[in-house]
């Protein structure tokens, strides 16, 4: 027998495809199951498929909340049909209701795979992540909602939890680790190896646990392998010291976490940490860079301004700050050798990540195309070795600098951005070696940002 015969004989045992919007136009959703319960969608020409897809996913919408079994069974038929963004929705929704976790996983992950744009797949099955404790599957999967969908503040809210699961997670995974050297005998990382710092005389905590002390020039110091926390006292009592440094080494380990798991690299040697209150800070780097700078890095140490209570704006400007300290790193001549508007744009734009963006802010982001219009945007070569604090607007520049790094990463990911970086230090020419891994110089990368902010 051959296909055409087949497919002839399919479709006259099939129910016809009006069928079903007739039983829906009624609310006969039992029914309508019933007709195409055992129906074979290839039964069916492709174009009638969904003429029967559309009233099987209206049943389970109407049924989600009070008979979620049903509804269930009439939106995986509709998805069998066809596999539209609202049938898929639907089928997770009421696969929820009905205990059905595997289910719901599948439909939510052929979701987001096939209709990325849409907010709700990602956001929903971050949310199954963080259920299970998944905190890292659940930063890279809400990572995927596009920051201007009407799930992307929520979005934003789930990867605050995701990162502080992360984090307690580490510090517990640490602890368990230091719990079963002691146990077995050997010295606990930290606690008796110690080295010698290099300047200073100071004691250098050779693990990943941290020892509190007090400095020379009476700042309080808690410090292990990678970092160096300083900060005076401000009559803070034994509970409240305690208290803060807690919530201080959690967010310098997130701040390593996160730079670890977006630029793919995170700084090894130890970082000095000097936390100022917003006087301290004035006293010790004047009125006027108290008013502009939120932080700094300089000389192996972030100086953090207004540090007296860790807010979220503190923390993402911790991880700006310490990227900066880790491009000090990965780069074989330092930080320094690359331009000021890279340097900066990376820093910014892996601040944004850690926001939830992937891109600028919403008022940033309308001022950079009013600028781009205008054609004033501030072009790479101007911030090539100019400070962008001392921009005419600093907070353009920024803007436009994070855009331009963005546009690299589109263009190769972070593993040719690093490879680039290593490449620059190792040659000293960042424009040549722009133009050969990227195919790009200043004004064409340029270009790309204003399209970028554009839309084409």
């Amino acid at each position: 027998m051959n296909t055409p015969l087949i497919a002839v004989l399919l479709l006259a045992a099939a129910p016809p495809a009006q069928k079903a919007k007739e039983l829906a136009a009624h609310k006969e959703w039992e029914e309508l199951y019933l007709a195409f319960a055992a129906a074979d969608p290839a039964a069916y020409p492709e174009p009638q498929r969904p003429q029967v897809a559309g009233p099987l996913l209206k049943g389970c919408e109407a049924l989600l909340a009070d008979d979620a079994v049903m509804a269930y069974s009439l939106g995986e038929r509709a998805v069998a049909f066809q596999e539209t963004a609202g049938g898929l929705r639907c089928l997770a929704r009421s696969a929820l209701k009905t205990d059905q976790r595997a289910a719901a996983e599948e439909a939510l992950k052929k979701g987001l795979e096939q209709f990325p744009k849409d907010g709700a797949f990602a956001l929903e099955l971050g949310r199954l992540q963080l259920l299970d404790k998944d905190s890292v599957g659940a930063l890279a999967t809400l990572q995927r909602v596009p920051p201007k969908s009407k799930e992307a503040a929520e979005a934003r809210k789930l990867m605050q939890q995701a990162r502080a699961q992360v984090s307690e997670e580490g510090a517990a995974r640490r602890e368990a680790e230091r719990l079963e050297l002691r146990m077995n005998g050997e010295p606990a990382p930290g606690n008796t190896r110690q080295a010698k710092g290099s300047a200073g005389g100071d004691v250098v905590s050779a693990g990943l646990s941290y020892e509190s002390s007090e400095g020379k020039d009476g700042m309080r110091v808690r410090q292990n392998r990678r970092f160096a926390i300083r900060y005076f006292n401000s009559n803070r009592d034994f509970g409240q010291r305690a208290e803060y440094e807690g919530k201080v080494v959690s967010a310098l380990d997130e701040a390593y976490d996160f730079t670890q798991r977006t630029l793919g690299r995170a700084r090894e040697r130890q970082l000095n940490v000097v936390l100022y209150t917003r006087d301290e800070f004035a006293t010790h780097l004047g009125e006027t860079y108290a008013a502009r700078v939120a932080g700094l890095y300089h000389d192996n140490a972030i100086r953090m301004n207004d540090a007296a209570e860790l807010t979220q704006n503190t923390k993402a400007t911790l991880v700006h700050e310490y990227v900066h300290a880790a491009l000090d790193e990965i780069c074989p001549r330092g930080g320094d050798a690359l331009p000021r508007w890279f340097n900066e744009g990376l820093a910014e734009y892996i601040e944004w990540r850690y926001l939830g963006l992937d891109g600028p802010p919403r008022g940033l982001r309308d001022r950079m195309r009013g600028h781009a219009k205008q054609g004033s945007l501030p072009s790479l070569s101007d911030m090539d070795s100019r400070a962008l604090i001392s921009m005419a607007d600093p907070e353009i520049a920024y803007g436009t600098s994070a855009m331009a790094v963005r546009e690299l990463v589109r263009l190769g990911g972070q593993e040719r951005l690093l490879d680039f970086v290593q490449k620059v230090g190792q040659s000293g020419s960042f424009q040549e070696v722009l133009k050969a891994t990227y195919e790009k110089d200043f004004a064409s990368l340029d270009q790309a940002v204003r399209t970028a902010l554009s839309g084409r």
